[in-house]
C-alpha cells in the first residue's frame, strides 16, 4: 500500500507523544489533493488552501439534460491512476471506455486515424495510405522517412520540427497538431518533443524513422499489453466526482485536516525552522504556521510566492517562462438517434479537426458512444475550443458559442436538428504549454528549490497534463515532504 511505504517513525499527537506537525497543501486541485489524500493516515496535521469556491481545479461534473457530464477532463489513463481511485470510495466506479476510435474530420471527408499509429503518430505506413487523411503527395513525403538519414537533434526541439522532418509537414497538419491540441490546447511547432510526447522522443533516440520508433510502442497482437486508447477510464458520475471522494476520505481519516476554499495564500516565509503563510479569506488576513508546504498551484502564483525567498531566482525564472492556454468545452445534449449512419455508428468515439482547416471546435466526444454507461434517452456530445491563440471564444456568450459548435457539428456528421440541452464550461489560462526546453526547465526549478527545506512543487506544470499525471506529482511531493520531517525531527532529536 502507498501509505505503508509513505510510513515513518514520527509520533502523532493522536498518542500524545508529541505535536503533529503541520502541512499545508496551497492549492485543492487534482494533485494537491491528492497529496492530501496520500497524507491522511501520516502522523501531519493536513491544512489545503483553495483560493476559488470549490475543490477540484478543472474536475468539475454538473448535468446536462438530466446526464452527469464532465466539465473538464472526462478520462484517464487507468494503468497510471487505479493505484489512487482504488483506494477511494469510487474504486467500484472506475470504467474502461466502450469505444475510443478516433477520426479527423478535414480534407472533405472524416478519416478515422490509421491502425498502428502512437499518439497520431504512424508506425504503418501503408495503413496511413489507407486511411485517406493525407494527399497522396503527403503520403508519398511521409514514406521518406524510412529512407531518410537520423535527424540531428542537439537538445530539446519542438514536436511539429521534429515530426516534420521525418514525415512531412502534412502528417504534423493533419494528424499531429490536432492530438497535442486535444491534450493541452497547444501547437506542435511550439510544444517540446521531449516534454510533450517522452516516450516517442526516447524511442527516435533508437530508431532513426519515425514509424520504426512509434512501431516500438504499439503494442503487437496477444502481447497482453493494452493498447493506448484501450486503458482509458472514467468514473461512472464523471471525473468530477473523484476531487470530492478525495476530500472526504482526508477528513474521515484526519479529524484534525482542514480543506478551506475561498482562501487566498498571499505571501510565502521562512519562519525559523518551518514556514509563515499570509493568506486572505472572507475572515479577513491571518498568518499560518506550517512545518512544511506543497505548492499545488499553477506557475505563475507559485513563482509569486516564491519570489519573496532567498535563492529562489532560477525557479521562479523557469515558472515564468510556461505559458498557459485556455479552452472552451461545449456539451450538446441531442435525442437519441440523432447521429444514426453517422460517426458514432462507424465505430467512432470523436473526431480531431486541424487547426489548417479553420474550424473553431477543434475536438469532438460522442460521450454516449465512448462511455456505455452514459448511452441513454440523449446523446452527449463535447466539443473543446479554444487554444494558444484563441482566448477571445472565453468572452463570446454560451449561446454564440453552443450554436456555432452545433452547426459545425452538423456539418461533419450529417445529423440535422437542435440540441435538446447546451452548457459552455470556460478553462481560462488553465493548460500549461510545454514549449520547447520544458523537460529541462522543469529540473531547473525543482533543482532551484532544492534549498528551502519543506518545501515541494507539484500539478501539471511539471511532469504531464493528465490526472494520473497531476497525481503522480502530488505523491512525490507528500513524499518529499514525509522525508524533510523525518530528517528535522531525527536531527532535533540527536
Amino acid at each position: 500500500m502507498v501509505n505503508q511505504e509513505m510510513g515513518t517513525g514520527r509520533r502523532s499527537a493522536r498518542d500524545g507523544t508529541s505535536r503533529a506537525p503541520h502541512v499545508v497543501i496551497v492549492g485543492g486541485g487534482i494533485a494537491g489533493l491528492s497529496a492530501a489524500f496520500l497524507l491522511r493516515d501520516e502522523p501531519v496535521r493536513v491544512t489545503v488552501c483553495e483560493e476559488s469556491s470549490r475543490l477540484g481545479g478543472q474536475l468539475a461534473v454538473s448535468e446536462v439534460a438530466g446526464v452527469a457530464v464532465d466539465e473538464g477532463a472526462e478520462a484517464v489513463w487507468r494503468p497510471k491512476t487505479e493505484w489512487l481511485i482504488g483506494q477511494t470510495a469510487l474504486g467500484d466506479r472506475l470504467v474502461s471506455a466502450d469505444n475510443a476510435a478516433v477520426a479527423t474530420w478535414t480534407r472533405g471527408g472524416m478519416w478515422p486515424l490509421p491502425d498502428g499509429h502512437f499518439m497520431s503518430v504512424p508506425s504503418d505506413l501503408d495503413a496511413l495510405a489507407r486511411s485517406g487523411a493525407l494527399s497522396d503527395e503527403g503520403v508519398a513525403r511521409a514514406r521518406e522517412d524510412r529512407e531518410l538519414p537520423a535527424t540531428p537533434r542537439n537538445g530539446d526541439v519542438s514536436v511539429g520540427e521534429y515530426v516534420a522532418a521525418r514525415f512531412g509537414q502534412e502528417v504534423v497538419d493533419r494528424l499531429v497538431d490536432p492530438f497535442v491540441h486535444e491534450m493541452c490546447a497547444g501547437r506542435a511547432s511550439e510544444l517540446s518533443f521531449e516534454g510533450t510526447l517522452p516516450p516517442l522522443a526516447m524511442a527516435s533516440r533508437k530508431r532513426p524513422s519515425l514509424a520504426d520508433a512509434a512501431g516500438m510502442l504499439v503494442p503487437s497482437p496477444g502481447s497482453g499489453v493494452p493498447e493506448l486508447h484501450s486503458g482509458l477510464g472514467t468514473l461512472v458520475g464523471g471525473m468530477g466526482a473523484l476531487p470530492g471522494a478525495l476530500a472526504d476520505a482526508v477528513l474521515a481519516a484526519s479529524p484534525g485536516a482542514a480543506l478551506r476554499t475561498g482562501t487566498r495564500v498571499a505571501g510565502l516565509a521562512r519562519d525559523g525552522h518551518g514556514w509563515r503563510l499570509t493568506a486572505d479569506s472572507a475572515a479577513g488576513r491571518e498568518e499560518i504556521a506550517a512545518d512544511a508546504v506543497i505548492l499545488a498551484v499553477p506557475a505563475g502564483p507559485a513563482g509569486a510566492l516564491l519570489a519573496g525567498l532567498p535563492d529562489t531566482g532560477a525557479a521562479c525564472t523557469g515558472l515564468a517562462e510556461i505559458p498557459y492556454a485556455s479552452a472552451v468545452m461545449i456539451t450538446l445534449a441531442y435525442p437519441r438517434g440523432t447521429f444514426r449512419g453517422g460517426p458514432a455508428e462507424r465505430g467512432l468515439a470523436g473526431y480531431r479537426v486541424p487547426a489548417v482547416d479553420g474550424r473553431t471546435v477543434r475536438s469532438v466526444t460522442f460521450s454516449s458512444v465512448k462511455w456505455r454507461h452514459m448511452a441513454g434517452d440523449v446523446e452527449i456530445v463535447r466539443c473543446q475550443a479554444g487554444g494558444v491563440d484563441a482566448r477571445d471564444l472565453l468572452e463570446r456568450d454560451d449561446a454564440d458559442l453552443a450554436a456555432l459548435a452545433a452547426g459545425e457539428l452538423a456539418e461533419a456528421t450529417g445529423a440535422s436538428g437542435e440540441p435538446v440541452a447546451t452548457r459552455v464550461s470556460r478553462w481560462d489560462r488553465a493548460l500549461p504549454q510545454y514549449t520547447v526546453g520544458h523537460p529541462a526547465r522543469s529540473k531547473r526549478i525543482r533543482g532551484g528549490l532544492a534549498g528551502q527545506p519543506g518545501l515541494a512543487v507539484c500539478g501539471a506544470a511539471y511532469e504531464g497534463v493528465g490526472i494520473g499525471q497531476c497525481m503522480n506529482t502530488g505523491r512525490k511531493a507528500a513524499q518529499q515532504v514525509l522525508t524533510h520531517l523525518d530528517t528535522a525531527a531525527g536531527a532535533r532529536g540527536a
